[in-house]
């Protein structure tokens, strides 16, 4: 029996197929300028016009009134380290040394649950406030600090991928685990945590010069015993790294490979960074369905480099957009479009705003292997929306008063959209964030 239905008028837009490889006979996104979302039981019931769909409701249905403003499926961040939250924006020369200086001490506070809960409420209010409503989350070494991100989520119903960080050489003795300590600690968590209310679990060696051949064995056991989980680490993000990775791993063909060797590549692993990879490497991740996470504000501010969208492309990558805070310098995946776009460019390529919008939300619901579930207003997928804001901003509203298509009006708000555009986000129907105004 349906309960709790709810309505939401306002323009409408989510996605069907990606941009890129779309045409007419097969758009890419669905449009209604004056539109309807109906919501039940915290799903999607129908999206489409106003005009056809509000006759549809019982007598006396309340319709909240977003007109002027865009509805969207919620933001999905596919990389983000939430014990960086208080580093983010901290100077260093590099990924290494910033790692060393900055990353390693503020993770070890994590050891404290109280620490880690207070961080995690903070951090899953920025996300909310940017319109993020589903993560893959990078917790510490601790156990305790996955509990932490857990419970804050599951109090706020919403749908977050996290996962303990293996590590057991290469960093300080206070955040070092061991081979089985990681592999069982990991596992205890997987069998709390997975698939309880909207909590999903990630696999999560920190990155393959963390972790000795034993503990990523034993990580690619564990990802075989629970084919549902995810996979989430970093690979071939910064130079000096992967020739790192070649002295440590000397038989392995390329950094992906490290992982692949140890059967860590499948659908649901999710690949962070991914800049110097060579074609063989782009064509296994094309052939296991594994998924690449773009984090562009990250590279810049680290000077990693450039993703190359067109290699990906022709490859037939998985692709989805990520803050990768606290080496990203933004929570907005409106501000992480911005970034991206000037690396395709940089690169010789060109993003529409259309294939941006995609790749944070129905993109990376597929990369996540999550399609019905998040990403799109599919009837039945779980009804995570946000209210966008065209007139957030003096400049905003100006700027997009002259837009003459859906492509410029998404373009502005990528372009000179943050937070500030995020007029209001849901989780499963019920609101968690609305902007405060003055």
């Amino acid at each position: 029996m349906t309960t709790n239905l709810q309505a939401y008028r306002g323009s409408l837009l989510h996605f069907l197929a990606d941009p890129a490889f779309s045409d007419e006979s097969h758009p890419s996104h669905a449009w209604h300028e004056d539109g309807l979302l109906i919501v039940a039981d915290g799903k999607v019931q129908a999206a489409g016009d106003y005009a056809t769909l509000h006759a549809t409701l019982p007598p006396n249905t309340v319709v909240h009134d977003y007109s002027g403003k865009l509805l969207m499926p919620g933001f999905i961040d596919t990389h983000v380290h939430y014990p960086q939250t208080d580093m983010i924006a901290s100077p260093a020369e590099g990924l290494l040394p910033w790692l060393e200086t900055y990353t390693f001490p503020t993770e070890r506070q994590f050891e404290d649950t109280a620490h880690a809960a207070n961080v995690a409420e903070f951090f899953l209010d920025e996300l909310l406030r940017c319109g993020t409503t589903t993560a893959m989350v990078y917790c510490t070494v601790h156990p305790q600090s996955v509990d932490a991100f857990f419970t804050a989520s599951e109090q706020r119903g919403l749908r977050m991928v996290a996962g303990k960080v293996m590590m057991d050489r290469n960093c300080p003795d206070f955040l070092r685990d061991t081979a089985e300590s990681g592999a069982r600690d990991t596992e205890t968590l997987i069998q709390r945590w997975h698939k309880r209310g909207r909590a999903l679990y990630a696999i999560t060696p920190r990155f393959a010069p963390t972790s000795t051949e034993r503990q990523l064995q034993l990580a690619g056991e564990l990802a075989a015993a629970y084919p549902d989980t995810f996979i989430q680490t970093h690979v071939s993000e910064n130079e000096a790294e992967c020739a790192w990775v070649r002295e440590l791993f000397p038989n392995s063909r390329s950094y992906i490979d490290v992982y692949d060797s140890y059967g860590m590549m499948r659908p649901r692993a999710m690949y962070g960074h991914c800049i110097w990879l060579n074609e063989r490497d782009r064509q296994r991740m094309a052939e296991t369905q594994s998924a690449a996470a773009i984090c562009p504000t990250s590279n810049l501010f680290l000077g990693s480099g450039l993703f190359d969208f067109e290699r990906a492309d022709d490859a037939g990558v998985l692709l989805s957009l990520a803050t990768d805070v606290g080496g990203g310098t933004s929570f907005s995946m409106l501000q992480t479009m911005n970034e991206a776009y000037k690396v395709a460019r940089l690169k010789g390529s060109y993003l529409p705003a259309l294939r941006m919008f995609y790749l944070a939300t129905l993109g990376a619901a597929r990369s996540m292997q999550l399609e019905g579930t998040i990403g799109n207003f599919a009837v039945g997928a779980e009804a995570d929306f946000i209210v966008v804001d065209p007139q957030a901003t003096p400049l905003l509203q100006r700027r997009t008063a002259r837009g003459e298509s859906l492509e410029e009006l998404l373009f502005a708000l990528a372009l000179l959209g943050d937070d500030r555009a995020i007029a209001a986000t849901y989780s499963a129907g019920r609101q968690v964030h609305v902007r405060e105004t003055t």
